[in-house]
């Protein structure tokens, strides 16, 4: 299968090209040329099958023209056992937790698959890979875990000083190995620049071998679309149509799910549910899309003010914002909003969700009330609310039990260094360290 630019101007790459340098030359982002499809008894078989036995399936219909049977299978098989939850709170309402991974994140899915399907795609390599991976909180703490002792590859993440949480700062800051963090002066946005500047910078590519580990390598997009197609599969047996509200912020996550949808994946409709930043409720408003900077808030992980993923849905749509509009809605919430939402579901259900989820709950309900068809709702849960105690444990007021895997960071002592947001600084660590 061969990969083609949302700009339309770079050749169509190989898988191997595609995810190894992250972005094409022309600065837009990668997709498969032909969305492979999913129909008839495949399509209906899917509410019998496990998570590992559609992640098998869909995987092949992407990548067994260029990696034989017994290789993707392994890679599937050793990234992508982790456990994906379906938690109906009552008869329209469901949760997809999608936080069971070693760093308590969706983003660990898509982080060990790449892990492993770069090491596959550099056997042979001379050169050392260097994966340079901005984050606004849990893509640096998957990314950290999922490549922590690779061999030949070296990882360094970028984050905003100050605006990420104590658990995910340590998550992403204390690995060692092959993990250099980089803390950086300015906002999610100014670490996302930084990252591009380098991929844009043909004499630093030319000299050393660099990928993206954040949602603009559509390596980290594939894995994702699959616990999409298990929750349609696991929701077949319901009445109604099924509408997804999916917390979005970088838009990597929701672009997965387009993909399932295009392969025929029997999702009626997307919700894309913003915190503040709310740059996408807008462009589908008024049909004009304006970046600006991000503003900090309780849903950190998606304070992102230029959403490099907005490319993807546009070109899968034609550019068209009213087939966008078609099967996406998008509304935006304050931080009040998000602390009220914790409580209220709490107080009804007895569930506890971290300010991520609680937007995309506000979501799902806006949708609702603006909808008279019968409707199936689930809330993609994003992140275990025990990375986010000091937001969550006053508004529930009732202490939340840290699991091991996030309990095991927290004394050890953070290793980062300080980053400025000029691109010249950047660069010469680069060199520097790269040498």
């Amino acid at each position: 299968m061969k990969y083609i630019s949302t700009k339309n101007i770079s050749p169509p790459a190989s898988l191997k090209e595609a995810v190894l340098s992250g972005m094409p030359e022309d600065g837009g982002l990668y997709l498969p040329a032909i969305i492979p499809q999913l129909v008839g008894r495949s399509i209906d078989s899917l509410s019998s099958m496990t998570f590992m036995e559609i992640a098998q399936k869909m995987s092949a219909k992407f990548l067994s023209d260029d990696i034989p049977a017994p290789h993707l299978e392994e890679i599937v098989s050793r990234s992508l056992n982790l456990d994906v939850k379906l938690n109906q709170l009552d008869d329209k309402l469901t949760v997809l937790e999608t936080f069971h991974g070693p760093t308590m994140a969706f983003k660990d899915f898509g982080a060990r698959f790449m892990a492993r399907l770069m090491s596959y795609l550099i056997r042979g390599e001379q050169r050392e890979l260097t994966i340079l991976v901005a984050t606004s909180g849990d893509t640096g703490s998957a990314v950290a875990s999922g490549f922590l002792g690779i061999q030949g590859i070296r990882v360094v993440i970028l984050y905003p000083s100050g605006k990420v949480s104590p658990s995910q700062e340590k998550q992403l800051t204390t690995q060692g190995q092959n993990i250099q963090a980089l803390e950086v002066a300015g906002n999610f946005d100014d670490c996302q620049s930084l990252v591009k500047q380098a991929f844009a910078d043909r004499n630093l590519r030319n000299q050393h071998m660099l990928s993206s580990a954040n949602s603009i390598n559509i390596a980290r997009l594939l894995p994702q679309s699959f616990y999409f197609a298990y929750t349609a599969g696991q929701m077949m047996h319901k009445t109604g149509d099924l509408v997804i509200s999916v917390p979005s912020g970088n838009f990597g996550n929701l672009t997965a799910g387009l993909m399932a949808q295009r392969m025929g994946i029997p999702i009626h409709h997307f919700v894309a549910s913003t915190n503040r930043n709310d740059v996408f409720p807008k462009y589908l408003q008024d049909g004009h899309f304006q970046a600006r900077p991000s503003d900090q808030t309780l849903s950190n992980a998606m304070d992102v003010g230029d959403p490099s993923n907005l490319a993807r849905i546009r070109y899968l749509f034609d550019d068209d914002v009213d087939q966008i509009r078609s099967k996406i809605s998008s509304w935006s919430f304050d931080d009040q909003q998000t602390l009220d939402q914790i409580a209220e579901i709490y107080k009804r259900y007895s569930y506890v969700i971290d300010p991520h989820t609680a937007v995309g709950m506000l979501g799902l309900h806006e949708y609702l009330k603006n909808s008279s068809r019968n409707t199936q709702g689930v809330v993609v849960s994003t992140a275990h609310p025990a990375k986010f105690p000091e937001r969550v444990e006053p508004v529930i007021k009732t202490s939340i039990t840290i699991p091991d895997q996030l309990a095991q960071y927290l004394t050890r002592e953070k290793h980062a260094v300080p980053m400025s947001t000029d691109y010249g600084e950047f660069r010469q660590y680069l060199m520097d360290a790269l040498a």
